[in-house]
């Protein structure tokens, strides 16, 4: 664990967690912090993943992902990240990393780097929705959820936020009920993110697991403040497809087209204010409900 925590804003918290500490070639070693929950926030472990891989290419940009998420990570110790270089063309560039605690892994990441290329170009329309100014924030609550970096694990009282989230159709945490299986939310970094590209592409992976899950859970008339409520990331996959900032307002367009076998199945569009699509999502997770809790 970082020891300066509380003397740092929550954005400065989530900014420093992607600085790795380089052990050797190829092997990064990243630093949790705990939230609150029974195990690390996924995005966490993904962003992380997502600058081991960089670190080894830094002459590419990152243009897709597919990670495996393979069991729970412990918020209180450090993760290890290895790198494996598993080719460099001449205009794609392939990393596998492998994120572990203890030897065992947590995480199997493959990412692929593109160099710049120009060629066909056509998007889906950003939907409309209210401006971001019209809307409140995400109501904060005692216990965290994952947009929420405490400035101390196990601080009392309201904390910090990395991110500002502000739902266009939110739900009632503990007594939702039935929506569509459709929702939009704009969000952004709670401050100014100095950086290159890469650096916003990391945290744009940390915040594509901002409730992405949740859209799943709305036609049930669930979500995971429930505590009959079991939900985990199974596997996570993204594209990038143009520049934009973290700390500008992006609106993240989410629906879900299937649930089954306790799996829901969930897709997102990220777009810029201006309407341009800058990354696609889609995760697969864990929704089951225990019976008799």
């Amino acid at each position: 664990m970082n020891t300066h925590l509380s003397a740092t804003s929550a954005l400065d918290q989530l900014l420093d967690l992607f600085q790795l500490e380089t052990i050797q070639d190829d092997h990064f070693i990243g630093q949790s912090l705990d939230l609150g929950f029974r195990n690390l926030f996924g995005g966490h472990i993904l962003g992380q993943s997502l600058v081991a891989a960089g670190n080894t290419c830094a002459q590419r940009r990152a243009h897709s992902l597919h990670a495996y998420f393979i069991r729970g990570g412990d918020p209180l110790a450090p993760i290890d990240y290895k790198v494996e270089r598993v080719r460099d063309g001449n205009t794609f560039s392939v990393r596998r990393v492998v994120a572990s605690q203890a030897d065992k892994a947590i995480l199997i990441l493959s990412a692929s780097f593109q160099a710049d290329e120009r060629g066909f170009e056509h998007q889906l329309p950003m939907p409309q929705v209210p401006a971001p100014e019209s809307l409140p924030s995400a109501a904060r609550s005692s216990r965290p959820v994952p947009e929420l970096i405490p400035l101390q694990a196990g601080a009392q009282g309201t904390p910090d936020l990395a991110f500002d989230i502000r739902p266009i159709d939110p739900v009632d945490p503990f007594h939702p009920e039935k929506r569509p299986p459709h929702q939009s939310i704009w969000f952004r970094a709670a401050g100014p993110v100095q950086g290159d590209q890469a650096l916003h592409q990391c945290l744009l992976a940390y915040a594509s697991d901002f409730g992405l899950l949740g859209t799943s859970l709305r036609p049930h008339a669930a979500t995971y403040y429930q505590p009959n409520m079991v939900t985990a990331s199974l596997d996570h996959a993204m594209w990038f497809y143009n520049d934009f900032r973290i700390d500008d307002w992006l609106l993240y367009d989410c629906t879900s087209p299937a649930a089954s076998q306790a799996r829901g199945l969930n897709h997102g569009n990220i777009f810029r204010r201006d309407g341009t699509l800058v990354a696609c999502v889609t995760q697969e997770g864990l929704i089951r409900r225990v019976p008799g809790v």
